[in-house]
């Protein structure tokens, strides 16, 4: 029987090493990469081939958040569980939003670990009774918004493309703006060339252009226009 391949992404070491400890003796298991922040994360990803990425939401240079956005359209074959020590809603519906197979708390067990691990394999999701009780709280309101960032643009200006990137996103949208390029952008962001190219390509599937130029014009026509968060 081939192995489910396990990736785990968190900046802290004793918590990749805690969760090679409780599952390299599963006879049905293999940790095969281990990263300290997202970045890291989606250069990894393509080299070891997991079937499932443990990933941390709380990590620095690119934040769990916002890797999942790029994986979850890079590799969409990875089964991402999320991983964070608390039981945030933002971050659980974001989770949600952003297409995560699951969301498990640090402290979860031994034996809930490996169901999630085995049901998002499988096909399915994994959000415990907690998580789940957020997401169904959410859907029942009848005019939920969707998960997004701690300031919400005013409806006039929700198809802006300054409210559709996320943080980091509108860093470099701000820095195509002022005509860096990719090199320059990675390096004043400590981020790898292949991430700066992916957070562009992003940028323009959510403006809805074909390139740069005009990408460029759009942000700023809408930047002049009162169109920013």
């Amino acid at each position: 029987m081939t192995p489910i391949r396990i990736m785990v992404a968190d900046d802290h070491s004793v918590v990749r090493k805690g969760v090679r400890l409780l599952l390299e003796d599963e006879a049905d298991i293999e940790i095969v990469g281990e990263a300290p922040d997202g970045d890291e994360a989606i250069d990894l990803i393509p080299v070891v081939n997991p079937d499932v990425l443990f990933l941390d939401i709380t990590m620095p240079r690119l934040s769990g958040i916002e890797a999942l956005q790029i994986i979850t359209q890079q590799f969409p074959a990875v089964r991402i569980l999320m991983f964070s020590m608390h039981n945030n809603k933002d971050y659980i519906l974001k989770s949600v939003q952003y297409g995560a197979a699951g969301y498990l708390q640090k402290d979860t067990d031994r034996e809930e670990i490996l169901r999630a691990i085995r049901a998002v394999v499988g096909g399915d999701l994994y959000y415990p009774p907690s998580a789940s009780s957020i997401i169904i709280r959410h859907l029942m309101l009848p005019t939920a918004p969707a998960a997004s960032d701690e300031t919400s643009p005013a409806p006039s200006s929700k198809s802006s493309i300054w409210n559709k990137v996320s943080s980091r996103e509108a860093q470099i949208l701000t820095c195509l703006i002022e005509g860096m390029s990719s090199q320059e952008i990675a390096k004043r962001f400590d981020i790898s060339s292949n991430t700066v190219a992916n957070q562009r390509a992003s940028i323009l599937r959510k403006a809805g252009v074909k390139n740069t130029v005009e990408l460029i014009r759009l942000a700023l026509n809408e930047k002049r226009s009162g169109g920013t968060a």
